[in-house]
């Protein structure tokens, strides 16, 4: 299965500290995780709300990081199709237009939707996107 993971199940396997959402992105291996290159970015500019919620050394945070990285495989925005971005951005006006690029993946890969954000799913629902991931 493929499974698009979003930022705020990403920082929830960081916060984590390895517990089961972070095994679950490292121990499923019939299972292909995806995101968006620019998750990278998102997970960094909050490391230090992250480090104060996890209380874990930054070289322990760092190796997480590693650890969740080399779990996904990463995309580059550049390689989706425009008609599956203008329809991932239909499906996320008036919801949040920041989910575009993680129902832009979904969309382009046949994949499903890794989140845990209640508003975005029920939102997505209205507008019949139901392909979402849950443990």
């Amino acid at each position: 299965m493929r499974i698009v993971v979003d930022t705020n199940i990403a920082f929830c396997a960081l916060a984590s500290r390895g517990g089961s959402l972070g095994i679950g992105l490292t121990t499923h291996s019939e299972h292909d995780f995806f995101a968006p290159r620019f998750l990278l970015v998102e997970l960094f500019k909050h490391k230090e709300r992250i480090l104060r919620a996890t209380k874990l050394p930054e070289n322990d945070l760092l190796e997480a990081f590693s650890i969740l990285i080399e779990s996904l495989q990463l995309v580059d925005a550049s390689s989706i199709p425009l008609g599956v971005w203008m329809e991932a951005r239909r499906l996320c006006d008036g919801i949040d237009l920041k989910d575009t690029p993680f129902i832009a993946m979904c969309l382009h890969l046949n994949a499903v939707l890794w989140t845990a954000d209640s508003e975005l799913k029920v939102g997505l629902k209205s507008k019949g996107f139901d392909h979402f991931y849950t443990m």
